[in-house]
């Protein structure tokens, strides 16, 4: 379904993407860990197209999504949905309006058709009778869902996902993680979710891949990530602030250990 091929992206002179490769199978759930700021917002930007590489290539059912138009680009977008971080929601507009922007955008639909499938949408999300709310009125929880009913509204193909439990509560989070489950069994999507958050990723990852210093470094089932002797890997998915302790550190530990243990 998906293929990254040697992907390379430059800000001015950081380079943040260095020859990313990675291959997500048609259905699967992709999970992609990493540090803040390591670069997997702006590898999900160029899946969607909203960048471009400096080179490599992004292959969708065999077609470079960097080198079709503009037209091809629009109507590319229409099978991938995708749940920003912070759902991203218009505040002007109603939740009946967010949840069918796209097709309000870009089909020819009648208003009656694009309101059947918002409902339609806001019930799988668990989430009827809401139309006519704000933004405003909803809490933190209820806009993920929001946002996640206006990624599926066009019945797409991909579902991006960056950081979908970010600044939930661990039980409003959880159920975030089951409704990701529940998307993806159900719409039989491929999907992709960068997070940094671990019980998430376990939890919704049919593979996980890390992402550090622009490239993947480890690529696996949760299994075989939770149970990684890779020290980087280890660093990450345990929460410690340093690395492992060297041979060198261990020796000087115990150095000052056994003067300590004269002093006294």
């Amino acid at each position: 379904m998906i293929e990254i091929i040697e992907l390379n992206k430059f800000f001015n002179q950081h380079h943040v993407l260095r020859g990313v490769n990675l291959k997500i199978e048609t259905g699967e759930t992709m999970v992609i860990i990493g540090r803040s700021g390591c670069g997997k917002s702006v590898l999900l930007k160029h899946i969607i197209g909203l960048m471009k590489p400096d080179s490599g290539k992004i292959l969708i059912d065999g077609v470079n999504i960097s080198e079709i138009d503009e037209a091809e680009v629009n109507h590319f977008r229409t099978q991938i949905g995708m749940l920003f971080q912070g759902a991203a929601l218009f505040d002007s507009h109603t939740v009946r309006e967010n949840v069918g922007f796209s097709l309000y955008e870009h089909t020819h639909l009648a208003a009656q058709e694009i309101d059947s499938r918002v409902r339609e949408k806001l019930r799988l999300v668990g989430l009827s009778g809401i139309e006519d709310l704000m933004p405003a009125e909803l809490s933190g929880g209820m806009k993920k869902r929001v946002g996640l009913a206006r990624a599926i509204c066009t019945d797409p193909k991909i579902i991006l996902y960056d950081e979908p439990t970010t600044g939930l509560d661990p039980i409003m989070a959880d159920a975030i993680n089951e409704l990701i489950i529940r998307m993806q069994k159900r719409l039989q999507v491929t999907s992709i979710a960068v997070t940094h958050d671990m019980s998430s990723a376990y939890k919704i990852g049919t593979r996980i891949a890390m992402l550090y210093d622009g490239k993947i470094v480890a690529l696996g089932t949760p299994d075989e990530i939770r149970q990684t002797n890779d020290p980087l890997v280890k660093q990450f998915i345990t929460g410690s602030a340093r690395g492992p302790i060297t041979a060198e550190e261990t020796q000087k530990y115990s150095v000052v250990a056994d003067q300590n243990e004269t002093s006294v």
